[in-house]
């Protein structure tokens, strides 16, 4: 009987196969060159893991300008922007077999590829060490010249795997394929160096529990928890851009809970453990964390296909899920009679989020659009309450249906999913009302989108056409005669020209007298 790790080497050398042309030659080139080369890192891992790649990260002996000289002759692009972090990028682009061409050629050539053809992408990077001045957000980059060295200094055993090319001879210093196939994160040298030189893997060990779905070893669990307080030197981007690549893995729920257990999360999203509010003894109130986690994972099973509304994975329908009880911390009130309330929460939690998120320097529009889904979470429910002894009453005007979409604008589907996935109650008559009445909802604004195309309401008269009929120019006036018709429109749908006009000679009048007296 085979054991787990001979499992692992026989898929991961079944799943190098599908890359070692590219490697191979690579390796040969850098050879002839006097060079070391080794496929590292992630690829290595995912071919473990039975994941084939068309980006390949390698790591050589060569110094960053013999490495760019080399991939210049090797691929079709190449660019230089980490090189002062010693990493060289080239591409090769996709191409059918020449007649009488064996496997591994290649060279420059004609761009296109026959079908299921892909771009190979590799990023080479000199043999180094990532250090931090304490006083610095900046790593400080040391070039090493041994494989070993390098694999030492990178952030764990499962990363810290390599295949030589061109020989294909598997490199593993420090049992990073045993812990594989225990499913655990560990560092390579002691966790309190490792994440003094670059404090980012603490927020890397989240991560990775998230996509492998892997536990942290213990010791560098009490390493991490211990040293916390070192994240605040790494730059919010790059803090960002791990916590994005944790919230978008298939499970996220688990780096989210290693960030809360040792108190990164405090550090870094500190709006999460805020959540895990004191229940009291008569339990009046549900988990709050909980429930935002739970949320997360009823939100993530309702994204779609890439051809479906919201193709998965969906960052900010996954922030908006994970944030949008942001503010019930700040607004919890216990009520006389044993009640609890979180009044205009969804208004709180808005603008947190959008402080965090700022200070994340997330782009302006992901902060926008997460703020406005959690300010507009709650409004479903003044449609729900309306439902009343397992049949469903005219909940809201369609002038309010209107409304609801006019205000959801294009998060719209991203609202259906968000709403729907915060019903968590365990009551299974509770939740199943609260799915009908949203079907119910959902139903009629497809009726009036039938009707009436209400995903882009306008007012019957459009500017110029205000202007035209009140003989008047540009001014703030054109502005306000356009929201009165606009409210017409969303209350009664359409009016049609003819009565859109009289309205507004009417509303216009009006003003008229008003101005007079």
């Amino acid at each position: 009987m085979s054991t787990p790790e001979q499992d692992l080497l026989h898929r991961a050398l079944r799943t190098l196969t599908t890359m070692a042309p590219a490697a191979i030659e690579l390796g040969t080139l850098f050879r002839s060159a006097g060079h070391e080369l080794a496929l590292v890192g992630g690829p290595v891992r995912d071919a473990f893991l039975g994941r084939a790649s068309n980006d390949l990260d390698f790591a050589t002996s060569a110094s960053p300008d013999q490495t760019q000289e080399l991939l210049a002759r090797w691929g079709d692009a190449h660019w230089d922007i980490g090189k002062e972090f010693g990493t060289i990028g080239a591409r090769r682009f996709a191409r059918p077999p020449r007649a009488g061409s064996g496997a591994g050629e290649g060279g420059a050539g004609e761009e296109g590829g026959t079908a299921g053809a892909a771009d190979i992408v590799v990023e080479v990077t000199t043999y180094r060490s990532d250090q931090y001045d304490p006083a610095s957000r900046k790593p400080v980059v040391a070039f090493g010249d041994t494989l070993d060295g390098d694999l030492s200094r990178r952030d764990f055993t499962v990363n810290a795997m390599a295949v030589r090319v061109p020989e294909l001879t598997f490199v593993d210093p420090f049992d990073g394929l045993g812990d594989l196939a225990r499913r655990v994160l560990r560092t390579p040298i002691a966790p309190e160096r490792s994440f003094d030189d670059d404090p980012l893997r603490m927020l890397r060990a989240a991560r990775f529990a998230a996509q492998l779905g892997f536990a942290v070893d213990p010791g560098t669990l009490a390493a991490l928890e211990s040293m916390v307080d070192r994240i605040e030197i790494v730059s919010a981007e790059r803090v960002q851009a791990e916590l994005s690549k944790l919230l978008l893995a298939d499970r996220p729920r688990r780096g989210l809970e290693v960030l809360v257990e040792t108190g990164l999360a405090g550090h870094v999203l500190p709006e999460l453990p805020a959540l895990k509010l004191e229940i009291d003894e008569h339990h009046r109130h549900k988990d709050v964390y909980q429930h935002s986690l739970t949320v997360l994972e009823q939100a993530i099973a309702q994204e779609t296909g890439p051809d479906g509304p919201v193709p998965g994975p969906d960052l900010v329908l996954r922030l908006a899920s994970l944030l949008h009880d942001i503010g019930k911390p700040a607004t919890r009130r216990f009520e006389p009679g044993g009640g609890v309330s979180f009044h205009h929460h969804e208004i709180v939690g808005a603008k947190l989020a959008t402080r965090r998120l700022r200070a994340l320097k997330y782009e302006k529009q992901v902060v926008k659009d997460v703020a406005r889904l959690i300010e507009l979470h709650l409004r479903f429910h003044g449609y729900a309450d309306a439902s009343t002894g397992g049949g469903l009453s005219p909940a809201w005007t369609d002038s309010a249906v209107r409304r609801y979409v006019t205000d959801a604008g294009p998060l719209l589907e991203r609202l259906h999913r968000l709403t729907r996935a915060d019903s968590t109650t365990r009551n299974k008559r509770k939740a199943q009302r609260l799915a009908d009445a949203y079907t119910d909802l959902e139903r009629r604004i497809e009726a009036l989108r039938a009707q009436e195309e209400i995903d882009a309401i306008r007012p019957d008269l459009d500017g110029t056409q205000i202007m035209s009929i009140l003989g008047i120019g540009p001014s703030r006036e054109v502005g306000a005669a356009y929201k009165h018709l606009l409210a017409l429109r969303m209350e009664h749908g359409p009016l049609g020209t003819e009565r859109a006009e009289a309205e507004l000679r009417a509303w216009w009048e009006q003003q008229q007298g008003s101005a007079d007296g």
